[in-house]
């Protein structure tokens, strides 16, 4: 599946997590390199959701949801599929010698 609405100046690396929700939308983690550092990019049917540059964890996991990515629509991940996310970004970023910052909904005074 083409990937559409790719940021400008995001690079796609490779694909982490592909998972078919309940309803039957195909949900697509990948790899990207931004100028700064390695992130996590959310795909549904193929089309680009902003969000956190990585899973962040629910406020009430569950065995199906401990983790979310994407702003509307958000999507959750399981424990597992979380770890395995932030596992590879954190590989990468290291291998790179590069120091990941996650600023995503932080409001600068």
């Amino acid at each position: 599946m083409a990937l559409i609405d790719v940021p400008h100046g995001v690079t796609v690396i490779a694909q982490i997590l592909e998972k078919t929700l309940k309803n039957g939308m195909l949900v697509e983690v990948y790899l990207v390199k931004t100028q700064r550092q390695y992130e996590a990019a959310l795909f549904v049917e193929g089309h680009y959701k902003s969000g956190p540059p990585v899973p962040r964890p629910t406020d009430n996991p569950t065995e199906t949801a401990a983790y979310w990515m994407g702003v509307r629509p958000s999507v959750g991940l399981s424990q597992e599929e979380g770890d395995d996310v932030l596992a590879e970004v954190n590989v990468q970023n290291k291998l790179h010698h590069i120091n990941f910052m996650d600023k995503w909904g932080v409001v600068e005074d």
